[in-house]
């Protein structure tokens, strides 16, 4: 596959060097220093081992109840993915952590995480409303709908109907205000409108950006590949096998906010494997109250697979005795394409 060019670039008929890299938009760097071992099948039967010895574990807990409305009946395994520091690197290039443990230069870490943490605020204030919505956050794009009345928004201004200074003054709680019932169909139609702009560029968020930044965008994306060992392109493997099964899907839980996570995924080149409804936030509800809700979704029929580095994603999983495979490390995430790739999972 080619990577994803720039729609502005001077060098979009140019050819890919790398035929198999993934079209995530960033092409893998090969570095003699990089941290992936070569003991990845080793590292998938310890953590399989792993996994069924948590399965059999949790056989005595608390099994899942809840009773699907409308499940999602030709998907019957859900991989449910943590996104900072397990599909991407982010949080630990702001705080030089990442530079510590891979024995990077900090300085040169820190400014790309600041670089990209701009970027995606700039993304999200600009084209999600990011500046109106947020003390409104929502865990899921759809948790608004209901007061969405459909009307035409195709000229309808955003920037004059008053709901920015409405959801400061109520410090989000638009409910409780004298006009809440208007408040929240405003702050439906900002969901919906989010929504249209996702599913028009999720899979060329270049083309949203102009010349200029885009261009920043995919130097800035190389550049990050490069000094974390090409993490982002060993998650996307795994993204795009477990995609490229009829029967399984991939769902997203993070614990940031939901509109900088949705231009997270976009910047991060990771749309495509990413329907905006497998977007889960959980910043105000927590993991396990999302867990539930991807329950409900998809029924309790389906396996359920929990991917993550966090205790937060580790604790619900175990809770609702689902199986848990921590990425702290390059070797892990092969591992996991190991075993995705010989159908142990």
């Amino acid at each position: 596959m080619q990577p994803l060019l720039c729609p502005y670039s001077d060098t979009s008929d140019s050819e890919s060097e790398n035929d198999e890299s993934p079209s995530n938009g960033v092409s893998i760097t090969h570095s003699s220093t990089s941290p992936v071992k070569a003991d990845s099948a080793r590292q998938s039967r310890k953590a399989l081992s792993s996994l069924g010895a948590r399965k059999m574990r949790g056989r005595g807990r608390r099994t899942n109840t809840i009773s699907p409305t409308t499940p999602e009946s030709t998907t019957n395994r859900v991989f449910i993915w943590d996104l900072d520091e397990t599909i991407i690197i982010f949080h630990t290039l702001l705080t030089g952590s990442y530079a510590t443990k891979y024995h990077k230069d900090a300085r040169n870490v820190v400014q790309l995480g600041c670089r990209m943490e701009e970027m995606v605020f700039n993304l999200a204030d600009t084209y999600f409303f990011f500046n109106d919505i947020e003390k409104c956050d929502q865990a899921h794009i759809d948790d608004v709908s209901s007061h969405d009345n459909g009307q035409d928004l195709s000229n309808y201004n955003f920037a004059t109907d008053d709901f920015h200074a409405a959801s400061m003054a109520s410090n989000g709680n638009l409910c409780l205000a004298d006009d809440g019932v208007d408040r929240m169909r405003k702050l439906a139609f900002r969901y919906r409108k989010i929504r249209e702009t996702y599913n028009n560029y999720r899979n060329s968020v270049g083309s949203i950006l102009g010349s200029n930044k885009c261009e920043q965008w995919l130097q800035l994306r190389q550049e990050i590949e490069a000094i974390t060992d090409n993490w982002l392109t060993l998650a996307y493997k795994c993204l795009t096998l477990i995609n490229s099964r009829s029967n399984c899907v991939n769902v997203l839980v993070t614990t940031t906010q939901l509109v900088p996570a949705l231009a997270k995924v976009l910047l991060f080149g990771l749309g495509n494997v990413f329907p905006i409804e497998n977007i889960y936030s959980a910043t105000k509800i927590g993991k396990e109250s999302c867990f539930e809700h991807v329950v409900t979704r998809f029924g309790s029929k389906c396996t359920y697979v929990v991917i993550g580095d966090g205790q937060d994603e580790e604790t619900a999983a175990e809770s609702l005795s689902f199986p848990f495979w921590r990425i702290t490390s390059h070797s892990e995430i092969a591992a996991l394409y190991d075993a995705l790739n010989m159908e142990f999972l």
